[in-house]
């Protein structure tokens, strides 16, 4: 797993994490916007991936689909309810030799506590996506 996080004199903080699992890209991508969706995105069973799409998660997380490739790249406006304030997160897949990394940007953070808490939540997303998608390799 790689992380990497810094401040950005126009969007804020950032922070990023990847994680390469077993599997094809559109195999992944089909876990994550299904099965796999409440691991990464909060307890939800649906996300329309049509841009300008809202989306809301049962544990208070709401925004909007900013922009989508299908199997490539997803971006969303993401929010706890607790934030005064929208991050941008982006989902990005890429495929090398059998196995797929998944990327998680998150831009526009406000503070330095803000982004190790989000390091936090994408490194154990990333770790609990390796689980589930090993599982599911077998």
């Amino acid at each position: 797993m790689a992380d990497y996080s810094r401040p950005n004199t126009s969007a804020g903080w950032d922070v990023g994490v990847r994680q390469t699992v077993p599997g094809s890209r559109k195999a992944v991508w089909v876990f994550l916007m299904g099965e796999g969706l409440p691991l990464w995105l909060g307890k939800t069973t649906k996300l329309p991936l049509v841009k300008g799409a809202a989306y809301e998660t049962d544990d208070d997380i709401t925004g909007r689909v900013l922009s989508v490739q299908p199997g490539v790249d997803l971006r969303v406006s993401w929010r706890p309810g607790e934030w005064n304030h929208d991050s941008t997160l982006q989902l990005s897949l890429k495929e090398a030799d059998g196995a797929t990394t998944i990327s998680f940007h998150q831009q526009k953070l406000t503070s330095r506590d803000e982004r190790k808490m989000m390091l936090g939540r994408w490194k154990g997303v990333a770790s609990d996506l390796e689980k589930a998608l090993k599982r599911q390799a077998k």
